[in-house]
């Protein structure tokens, strides 16, 4: 099977599973449309990023869900015209949208840009303070939100039935795999890649190395910040809590468990955490064998056990190798197809009279 039938065959079954998700309304109970799936689409349009950095740059960011929160907490300060926390700006829900992520984009490209000329396990523990820096912001600063943080935060109109708010998280989750895949072919995601292979290297060349990274940081801060507008429109309000190092770490495992070396490994392994989140508990005698609820985050893990040891790769790795063996094999060996043309005869150096000293 050639490069072509296989991407033409991924491209068949991506299609179809945005057009099961486009009719799923219609099939599954509401309760799963706009809990589970909804849900799935902001966590995985957040774990992207994480694919993105680690596919193309080679790092592994803990910063994401501080952007993430960074975007709801500004729409809830910008959209609320009275509460007991907050600016209370009272402006227009899309005046607010555009200036969260203003706000978020400018706080990558800044946080990006001081973290660019660290790699490896520096850049991901110097993002963890970043997170850990962002949760006492918002903790400490009451002006801006405080331990309770903000409620009672409005979704724009548009937006008002929760179907709707399924329906967007799709489209942006569609827009966002497709515009990652993108920049990975662009020659700036070119330049990404080998700054990821050889930094050094492309230094030598000429490439800017820490822009190229501040830069593929502002691009998944940005993608963030509309997941968490996506968040707090679905959950009506938003804490520090929800930003702190727990979420944080869920997010990456959430990565971790679809692939994070593929962007379909997000939202797989958002679906896979949303669902035993969401029904572990009502799993028949699941509490006779010592498994409850503040037990969560043991089974997790021990799920997390389970496919690193199957494969590093996630559950996408696993689909993969499951694919690669159901697939009938090539055929090898046989006649060489005839073109028409006689075969090249061989001539030896003894036939044509020349001797080597």
């Amino acid at each position: 099977m050639t490069a072509r039938d296989l991407l033409t065959r991924s491209n068949l079954t991506g299609t179809a599973v945005v057009v099961l998700l486009l009719v799923l309304p219609s099939l599954a109970t509401s309760y799963f449309v706009n809990f589970v799936m909804t849900q799935t689409f902001v966590l995985g349009l957040a774990a992207a990023t994480i694919v993105f950095l680690a596919k193309y740059g080679g790092m592994t960011s803990l910063a994401q869900f501080l952007l993430f929160g960074v975007a709801g907490f500004m729409f809830g300060n910008a959209a609320q015209e009275t509460g007991a926390r907050g600016l209370n700006l009272g402006w227009s829900p899309w005046a607010a949208v555009v200036f969260a992520l203003v706000i978020t984009t400018a706080a990558a490209f800044v946080l990006g840009a001081l973290a660019s000329r660290s790699t490896g396990l520096y850049f991901l523990m110097l993002t963890m303070v970043y997170a850990v820096i962002g949760y006492y912001v918002f903790a400490q600063i009451v002006e801006i939100s405080g331990p309770g943080g903000l409620t009672s935060i409005q979704r724009p109109d548009l937006l008002g039935p929760p179907v709707r708010l399924y329906y967007a998280g799709l489209g942006l989750s569609v827009l966002a795999y497709l515009g990652f895949r993108a920049v990975g072919r662009t020659a700036f995601g070119l330049a990404l890649q080998g700054v990821r292979d050889d930094p050094v290297r492309m230094a030598s060349l000429g490439f800017n190395v820490p822009l190229h990274r501040a830069l593929a940081f502002t691009l998944a801060g940005f993608t963030a910040g509309a997941a968490g507008l996506l968040n707090v429109w679905w959950n009506g309000q938003i804490d520090p809590a929800s930003i702190a190092i727990g979420p944080t770490l869920i997010l990456l495992i959430i990565a971790v468990i679809g692939g994070i070396s593929s962007f379909e490994g997000a939202w797989l392994g958002a679906f896979v955490y949303v669902l035993i989140f969401t029904y572990l508990r009502d799993l028949p005698l699941i509490d006779r064998i010592g498994i409850t609820e503040a037990r969560f985050n043991t089974v997790i893990g021990v799920i997390v056990l389970v496919i690193m040891m199957l494969s590093p790769e996630g559950l996408t790795g696993i689909a993969r190798r499951l694919r690669d063996r159901l697939r009938p094999p090539a055929r090898t060996g046989g006649p060489a197809p005839s073109t028409g043309q006689p075969l090249p005869v061989r001539t030896t150096e003894k036939e044509l009279g020349v001797t080597r000293p």
